[in-house]
């Protein structure tokens, strides 16, 4: 794709691969658990604007069915490489799933 690509770390995870393997890597705030800096999307939107990041692939886990985390990144103008925020909003709730499954047919 010769697309750059970045990746965000906490303190406890600087060794690890993927910081390596990116391009650019930022480190999360120290001043929070590992869990906590991953899921901080104010900062994670943050450093996205910082840094003219135009996309952001969530992974597994954290932030990758986070209805609001899509929608910040929707709001800057920053893609979500995901489902659209309406699907997480629909989806994300089993109640609305299921009635758009039986509306559905």
């Amino acid at each position: 794709l010769d697309v750059p690509s970045a990746g965000i770390y906490s303190h406890e995870d600087r060794f690890t691969q993927h910081r390596y393997k990116a391009d650019q890597a930022f480190k999360l705030s120290m001043n929070k658990s590992p869990v906590a800096a991953y899921l901080d999307i104010d900062t994670i939107v943050k450093i996205c604007k910082e840094n003219d990041i135009k996309a952001v692939h969530p992974g597994y886990g954290f932030l990758s069915e986070n209805e609001h985390f899509a929608a910040a990144l929707e709001k800057n103008d920053i893609a979500f490489v995901g489902p659209t925020v309406e699907n997480l909003r629909t989806f994300g709730d089993k109640v609305s799933a299921r009635n758009l499954a039986i509306a559905s047919g």
